[in-house]
């Protein structure tokens, strides 16, 4: 049963008015002359093929690079005519045919003092320097504008005038007593110029600052001249 069924299959029999043996050799005939057109056509047109330059520059003489110019002519010297002016002070290069001897210095013995000198020289001194300088003041030495702390060459000043403070009333029905130290910046003419509170005592501390800036001390020298200074103050505030 297998074999009359694949059978036809395998090997086909003619039929009447079947094309099936004559399509294969037309196509394949077909196909073999489109290919032959395709590939002959394109050889038998020679005039249109473009010749590569590459092969034939190849070939072909390439021209001769020129000659490099010649160099230029080195320029001549040119020598001046005008004579080289030698310095009087420069060494000859040739030995002169004398020495003569140097003329002596002429010195009288009433005049004083040398050729070069200046008025007002000394004896034996250098020529050309200057003679004896007039006295000049040196300048002072600047003010010292930032008080100076007192001790070592600052001297702590002295103080001439002396004002009690005045003990608040509060302060003594409250019965407050102690100390109040006060750091004070003393200008150069001795007087007070500012003050504040180091060490504070409640209701004691305005009355301290308002007797110290009427204090007054001696100016503080350094080197001459009077600077100013900052030192601490004590002010005692005592009930009898």
């Amino acid at each position: 049963m297998p074999r009359e069924i694949f059978g036809e299959v395998a090997n086909p029999a003619p039929r009447l008015g079947s094309r099936s043996r004559y399509t294969l050799p037309v196509s394949i005939a077909a196909h073999v002359a489109i290919a032959a057109v395709i590939v002959i056509v394109p050889l038998m047109a020679t005039d249109g093929v473009p010749a590569p330059r590459a092969v034939i520059g190849a070939f072909t003489a390439q021209p001769v690079p020129p000659a490099p110019p010649p160099p230029p002519a080195a320029a001549s010297a040119v020598r001046s005519e005008k004579p080289i002016a030698v310095s009087p002070s420069v060494a000859p290069s040739d030995a002169p045919p004398s020495i003569e001897p140097e003329p002596a210095a002429e010195t009288t013995t009433s005049a004083i003092g040398v050729p070069g000198g200046v008025p007002g020289g000394l004896p034996n001194g250098v020529v050309g320097s200057p003679g004896l300088m007039p006295d000049v003041p040196l300048p002072a030495p600047p003010l010292a504008t930032k008080p100076l702390p007192v001790g070592g060459r600052i001297k702590e000043p002295t103080k001439v005038r002396h004002v009690p403070p005045v003990y608040p009333t509060m302060a003594q029905q409250a019965h407050v007593e102690g100390i109040v130290i006060i750091e004070a910046i003393i200008g150069v003419d001795g007087r007070v110029k500012e003050a504040r509170v180091l060490r504070s005592k409640p209701l004691l501390d305005q009355a301290a600052l308002d007797a110290v800036k009427q204090w007054v001390f001696t100016p503080t020298m350094l080197n001459g001249v009077p600077v100013p200074v900052i030192m601490t103050v004590t002010v005692n505030f005592m009930l009898k």
